[in-house]
């Protein structure tokens, strides 16, 4: 593992909270160093289930019923990759349990309160969006005349596209702004200016406080109403300026210390703008390209920080010209078969397809990133090239659904 110094493994246990598709790497990565993983998830179905020891059919939100779980199991460790609110679990039920932990409580609520995070941008001077809270549609009308169209409204402490709006028009704010505080568990929503200009990831992992940029990769988006879920994560990124150093700024405005961070952005006419931090492994197979395109065991960091092991900082070096992962979607429907991924497999620079879902999932229009159906990874001699292969490979893969109009 390029970049950590890990103990023996093979008797050690770690619990996982989420065994989504946005988990599905990291425990590969502990199955592979056999460790003994406890993966929690509240869906029987879970994908990530497959490379888990033990599966705890368990809300990772449920902070009693996963703190019980971790001192029942015994475990010497306790991570939440691809997830923003069992962060903050996974670091209050570490402290209960005098685990070792890379994030602290209080950072952790920082990290996963958009409200908190801008709060705490502002008075550190890391630029951003301009923001308003809001509690009624009347709240919302007034921040939008100074914040002006379009413009994104958001629930303040969830992920996922869960309460996110594109709003383009006044006819739009009033129906936008009820969805957001429905969804939130705070009570009030999020108006945030949206920067002109395209979106970027910034990947990187944290050691002793020393903030280690590992990769930044264009983030390729669908239209509305699929607005912020991602179709593309391409490196190296086209459109870079600015955002590794807007990255780290936000990751010391939050006190974050060590373990892997998460930093999306927007790059605009006045530069790169942070648009939320995660203390945390990407979701959406950020560190298997990580590991393609600079040789960084990025999910292998982050078990490492997890069991409280040494971790040297990183050297990333490129291992490729360009990476790419481009995620699959299914037409809705209830899914009979998945054909063609043996073909797409063979293909130049595929280095994994990955189908989350067996036959019998139903899937729905694309609304989400927990919509999306898999994931392609490939690399090339450039961003483009690897992004085209990808491409080539998605080509053939096809989902066979049945009752699909039922479903629209």
């Amino acid at each position: 593992m390029a970049g950590a110094a890990v103990e023996g493994t093979a008797e050690r246990r770690l619990l996982v909270l989420g065994a989504g598709p946005a988990q599905l790497g990291l425990l590969e990565a502990a199955q592979q160093q056999g460790i003994f993983t406890i993966a929690v998830d509240r869906d029987p179905g879970a994908p990530g289930f497959r490379f888990a020891s033990r599966r705890a059919i368990v809300s990772t939100e449920d902070e009693l019923g996963v703190e019980r779980l971790a001192d029942a199991e015994r475990v010497d460790g306790i991570v939440s990759p691809g997830s923003d609110w069992p962060v903050a679990v996974a670091a209050r039920v570490a402290e209960k349990l005098a685990l070792p932990h890379p994030i602290a409580p209080q950072t952790a609520i920082l990290a996963t309160s958009k409200l908190r995070q801008r709060e705490r941008f502002a008075e550190a001077g890391v630029p951003q969006p301009g923001y308003a809270v809001c509690r009624s549609p009347e709240d919302a009308a007034e921040a939008v005349r100074e914040l002006g169209y379009p413009c994104v409204v958001k629930a303040p402490d969830l992920q996922g596209q869960k309460g996110l709006t594109l709003v383009r028009s006044e006819a739009e704010l009033a129906g936008a702004v009820a969805f957001a505080i429905a969804a939130a568990r705070s009570g009030f929503c999020l108006i945030e200016q949206l920067v002109d200009g395209p979106e970027v990831t910034v990947n990187a992992f944290v050691v002793d406080g020393r903030f280690v940029p590992l990769t930044v990769t264009d983030r390729i988006v669908a239209e509305p109403p699929a607005f912020g879920v991602a179709l593309a994560h391409v490196w190296p990124a086209a459109h870079a300026d600015g955002a590794v150093e807007a990255a780290r700024a936000a990751a010391e405005a939050l006190e974050l210390r060590d373990g892997p961070v998460y930093v999306q952005l927007r790059v605009g006419r006045e530069g790169a703008q942070v648009v939320e931090l995660a203390a945390r492994v990407g979701g959406g197979h950020d560190a298997e390209l990580c590991e393609a395109a600079v040789g960084v065991d990025l999910n292998g960091l982050a078990i490492a920080a997890a069991f409280g092991d040494e971790v040297t900082p990183p050297a990333p070096e490129p291992r490729a010209g360009g990476a790419a992962v481009r995620f699959l979607v299914a037409p809705p429907g209830a899914l009979e078969q998945v054909t063609g991924i043996e073909q797409a497999s063979a293909l130049p620079g595929i280095r994994f397809v990955r189908v989350y879902r067996d036959p019998g999932y139903i899937y729905v229009p694309l609304r989400r990133g927990s919509d999306r159906a898999g994931a392609i990874l490939a690399t090339g001699d450039s961003a483009g090239d690897a992004l085209a292969r990808a491409d080539a490979a998605a080509k053939r893969v096809r989902f066979e659904t049945v009752n699909a109009e039922a479903l629209v």
